[in-house]
């Protein structure tokens, strides 16, 4: 699947006062870049996904299946590109001339951080800085780029886009955070407007196996014991896919502008004298560790066998994100609870390995 989106069968061009929108989604074989991409195809717009199809195993795996449900998109086309190929991606910017850029690629997990730092900064830091130079070198309506709510590390929640994030306690967090820095400032001197949005536990059909939705349903599935971190001590804010796609969807036809009220002396961490603008993509309701556990007995129709061990390296015991930024910003606030959640995630599993 290569070469830019064409017009499907049987229908026909817009009006050349109304062009149609085209986006260029980075990440596109990954977890959200997937659903985001078919979303805004099925929406009508032109999208052109590029992903380097790094990993391995299940992992390569399953993104090479999702390719497979792309390619059957008729407003979507694909490139394997790597964006440490700085060159290469800006000229298939220009190619393509999107209005705008979703930018999802990136090396995910913070455990995985840890023993893998250079591979994380070349594809975190490294590689946004290829979009950032992009988008300037070619203009778009509006950036929007994946962060997380690793950045505010040790901060106590609620946490709020508003409060300051300068304390990450891995590298994935860190690289997150160097991120929206880069981006805060290319949209301080070239006027490109940003969104930076912190996604909290995204989960769901399609996605990674690394995560805990998808490790904790196949070992239950199989009668293997799942481990339990902080002696099970441990709340998330999980935020189901569907609902992290809705909020992206909403949130491209509004680019940040400058913030007329910012006071350098008292900076607002969310918002700028730039035009960029950051925003929590969660529930604002956390779900302990046990609920969550249960939800997927529930789902697989089978008990867990918990194995209690320590808390890991660079985690936290707790995340809660406040939406009421996006939910003033959009009108729109996640609903799907994680009962539900897991029991269409589940249903996808077994669907997808004949489980």
């Amino acid at each position: 699947m290569t070469g830019s989106p064409t017009i499907g069968a049987g229908e026909q061009p817009e009006a050349a006062s109304k062009p149609r929108r085209r986006v260029l989604v980075t990440g596109a074989a990954g977890f959200i870049g997937f659903h985001i991409a078919r979303r805004l195809a099925r929406d009508g717009a032109l999208v052109l996904g590029v992903d380097n199809l790094g990993g391995d195993g299940e992992e390569l795996a399953l993104k090479q299946a999702r390719l497979g449900r792309l390619d059957a998109e008729p407003n979507v086309a694909f490139e394997r590109l790597d964006l440490t190929r700085s060159e290469t991606f800006e000229a298939r910017m220009a190619a393509f001339a999107p209005g705008e850029v979703i930018h999802l690629a990136a090396q995910a997990g913070v455990r995985r951080s840890i023993d893998r730092p250079a591979s994380y900064v070349a594809s975190n830091v490294a590689g946004t800085l290829t979009v950032l130079e992009a988008c300037r070198r070619h203009p778009v309506d509006h950036l929007i780029y994946a962060s997380s709510s690793s950045v505010y590390g040790t901060a106590r929640p609620p946490f709020s886009e508003h409060d300051p994030a300068d304390h990450p306690v891995s590298l994935y967090a860190a690289t997150k955070r160097s991120a929206e820095l880069m981006a805060h400032a290319y949209a301080h001197l070239f006027g490109l407007p940003a969104t930076g949005l912190r996604f909290f536990t995204v989960y769901g059909p399609w996605g990674r196996p690394d995560m805990a939705a998808f490790a904790f349903t196949r070992a239950i599935a199989e009668g293997r014991p799942i481990d339990v971190y902080n002696e099970g001590r441990m709340e998330r804010d999980f935020t189901y896919i569907d609902d992290v796609v809705e909020a992206i969807a909403r949130l491209i036809d509004r680019p940040p502008t400058p913030n007329p009220a910012f006071d350098p002396l008292r900076p607002d961490p969310a918002s700028a004298a730039a035009p960029h603008r950051i925003y929590n993509i969660g529930n604002n309701a956390p779900v302990p560790l046990d609920r969550f556990i249960c939800a997927i007995e529930a789902a697989v129709g089978a008990p867990a066998t918990r194995r209690l061990l320590p808390m890991q390296p660079g985690d936290v015991p707790s995340t809660c994100a406040d939406i009421a930024d996006l939910a003033a910003a959009i009108g729109f606030s996640p609903s799907i609870s994680i009962e539900e959640g897991m029991r269409r995630f589940v249903a996808w599993y077994r669907d997808f390995y004949d489980a």
